[in-house]
C-alpha cells in the first residue's frame, strides 16, 4: 500500500503565511497611528515642562518669592474671601498647587497607558516579555482592559478636580459645582457599566475561541 504523504502547513512549520496584497497594505495601514502616539509623546512632555515649572514656582514662593506666589494664584484661580491681598503662602495654596501637581501626573500616567497599551494592542507589539520594566498591566492588556483602565484613570482624574474645585469653592458658581459633581458621577457610571459589559463578554459563550 501506498504510505500516505501529508502537505505541510506553513503555519505549523513556524513559517510565516504571506499575505495577499490588499489585505497586506490593509494590514499595514496600522502605522498611520504611529504619528498619534509620538505627538502624545510630545504632549507629555509639555506636561513634564508644565510640572517642573509649577514645582519652580512653589519653592520659590515658599522662599518668599511675590512673583512666584502670584504665579501660583493666577495659575489656580485662588482667590481670598478677605480683600487683603494674599502676602504669603496658605494651607490653601499649598493644597491647591500640590492637586494641581498630582493632576498632571495622573494624566501622565494616562498618557502612558494609552501610548504603551495602544501601540501594543493597535500596532506592533513591543516583545517586553521578560523584561524587568515591563508594567504588570501589559502581559494581558488588550482592549477591552484598555478601556477599564482608561475609564478608571479618567475617574481618578475627575476625583482630583473635584477635590479642587470643593477646596476652592468661593470662587465657583453653584451651578458649577452641580455640574462637576453630576460629571463626576457620569464618569463613574460609564467605568462600572464598561466593566460590567467586559465582564459579561468574557464569560459569554466562545469568548475566548
Amino acid at each position: 500500500m501506498k504510505p500516505k504523504t501529508h502537505s505541510i502547513d506553513s503555519s505549523a512549520s513556524g513559517a510565516p503565511r504571506r499575505m495577499r496584497p490588499l489585505p497586506s497594505f490593509i494590514f499595514a495601514s496600522r502605522w498611520l497611528q504611529l504619528p498619534l502616539y509620538l505627538g502624545l509623546i510630545a504632549a507629555q512632555g509639555v506636561y513634564v515642562f508644565h510640572f517642573w515649572i509649577e514645582l519652580v514656582h512653589l519653592l520659590e514662593a515658599a522662599f518668599g518669592s511675590q512673583t512666584a506666589l502670584q504665579a501660583l494664584i493666577n495659575s489656580i484661580g485662588y482667590k481670598e474671601t478677605t480683600t487683603l491681598a494674599t502676602t504669603a503662602l496658605n494651607e490653601t495654596i499649598i493644597m491647591l498647587v500640590v492637586l494641581a501637581l498630582i493632576d498632571v501626573v495622573m494624566i501622565s500616567n494616562l498618557l502612558i497607558m494609552v501610548i504603551v497599551g495602544g501601540y501594543e494592542t493597535f500596532v506592533s507589539r513591543m516583545d517586553l516579555e521578560g523584561h524587568p520594566d515591563q508594567p504588570e498591566w501589559l502581559s494581558h492588556v488588550n482592549a477591552s482592559v484598555l478601556k477599564v483602565k482608561l475609564a478608571t484613570a479618567i475617574i481618578g482624574i475627575s476625583s482630583i478636580h473635584l477635590l479642587k474645585t470643593f477646596i476652592n469653592a468661593a470662587n465657583y458658581d453653584e451651578k458649577v459645582l452641580i455640574a462637576q459633581t453630576a460629571i463626576h458621577i457620569t464618569f463613574l457610571l460609564s467605568a462600572m457599566a464598561i466593566a460590567y459589559t467586559d465582564r459579561l463578554m468574557s464569560h459569554a459563550p466562545g469568548a475566548n475561541h
